[in-house]
């Protein structure tokens, strides 16, 4: 009995664990049982498109569909992507896709590797990165930029007692995520000023809370001002943002700027303004074969971008549109040449337009040197605004 006890304690250990293979072991009329009651095996999803209608329109959808590799949900670069997203849409004529990715260094890297990225949103000192730390061979021809973009200011905010960059050496400072702007820009600002800090990489939204319960003395963020991040943060009594002095270690990439209290009310007092530096966000573009499909789509952003530019640089997209130059350059980048092309053609025009306005106010006051010179400058005038576009 004792035996034959252990023995159906036994099948029904093998009847728990049944498989078609161990079915035939079980007691009579159990394998059916099992069977019956095994969740039935998921069927294969096929592949798509099913039918001739469904791959017409899955070429239609793909074949003008550009990915924009945006940054982090936090930063300025993901609103900028979507801007581009909501004005350059144009059906199946031409769809952008903003991508929520790891940011300025992270965004490059994407543009050169991830299927699916031709244009990416990134600072200008990150091409460095790519030639010396990487080394990945003619970085500068394979990828371009179109336009440059708006100014990333360097964001150091820290605890009450830290008063100088100083006052950081040995303690624990966060500089964002792997891939961001924070943790190489930051990087670099740290290792020009020779302080030597524990870095942390970890989302600045987290390391917040931490310097809240002391654990790090402070955070390093490099956006586009203002930002979500500060804007909505509730300040603690004492916390402040570190001053950034511009000078001769930061003159290749770097421009001097400032955080003011109309960038952060609730951070600096009214009438203050804290000392940074900023670094040229830029619109990049992997500079595919002219013979590929890839290098097709990039061209038609391109001149989508430059046709509605004029749309982005009003409401409800960024206000940093408005300060865009289409015809900007960026040291130590090369133009992407459709845009180089587009940028050359639209000089020639008002070239050719200030010409032709000269020529007509002479004939017009042919007596009236006055009134000659008066229309000229206006036309002038008329041209810087149409060149800010």
């Amino acid at each position: 009995m004792f035996r034959f006890a252990i023995t159906l304690g036994y099948l029904a250990c093998l009847a728990m664990l049944a498989t078609p293979a161990t079915a035939q072991l079980l007691l009579p009329g159990t394998a059916e049982v099992a069977q019956a009651t095994a969740p039935r095996r998921a069927q294969p999803v096929p592949n798509k498109p099913v039918s001739e209608e469904e791959a017409a329109k899955a070429a239609r959808i793909n074949n003008w569909t550009v990915g924009v590799a945006g940054g982090l949900l936090e930063g300025t670069f993901i609103r900028y992507a979507a801007d581009l997203g909501k004005a350059l849409d144009d059906a199946d004529n031409l769809r952008v896709l903003p991508i929520v990715s790891y940011g300025a260094v992270g965004n490059v890297s994407d543009l050169i590797y991830l299927k699916g990225v031709d244009i990416a949103i990134t600072y200008s000192d990150v091409l460095d990165h790519f030639r010396n730390v990487e080394r990945i061979p003619g970085i500068e021809r394979r990828v371009n930029y179109i336009i440059p973009m708006f100014q990333g200011e360097v964001h150091v905010y820290v605890r009450e007692e830290i008063k100088s960059f100083q006052d950081l050496v040995g303690k624990k400072v966060n500089f964002n995520t792997v891939g961001s702007a924070a943790n190489y820009t930051g990087g670099i600002v740290f290792d020009r000023l020779g302080i030597k800090v524990e870095r942390l990489f970890q989302n600045n939204s987290v390391a917040l809370e931490q310097m809240r319960k002391g654990e790090i003395a402070g955070i390093v963020h490099v956006v586009g001002k203002p930002n979500d991040l500060f804007a909505k943060f509730k300040p603690e009594p004492g916390f402040h943002f570190l001053p950034v002095e511009f000078g001769a270690k930061f003159e290749d990439y770097y421009v001097p700027a400032e955080l003011t209290a109309a960038d952060y009310p609730n951070l600096i007092a009214q009438g203050e303004t804290v000392q940074t530096i900023s670094v040229p966000a830029v619109l990049a573009v992997y500079n595919w074969n002219k013979d590929t499909d890839r290098y097709r789509r990039c061209v038609r952003f391109v001149e989508y971008l430059f046709d509605r530019f004029e749309k982005l640089r009003d409401k409800p997209y960024q206000p940093g549109w408005k300060d865009m130059n289409l015809a900007g350059t960026i040291p130590g980048w090369t133009r992407f040449p459709p845009a180089e092309a587009l940028v050359a053609k639209a000089a020639a025009q008002a070239s050719a337009e200030a010409n032709l306005s000269r020529a007509q106010s002479t004939r017009a006051t042919a007596d009236n040197k006055a009134e000659q010179e008066r229309l000229f400058k206006q036309f002038l005038e008329w041209s810087k605004q149409q060149k800010r576009r």
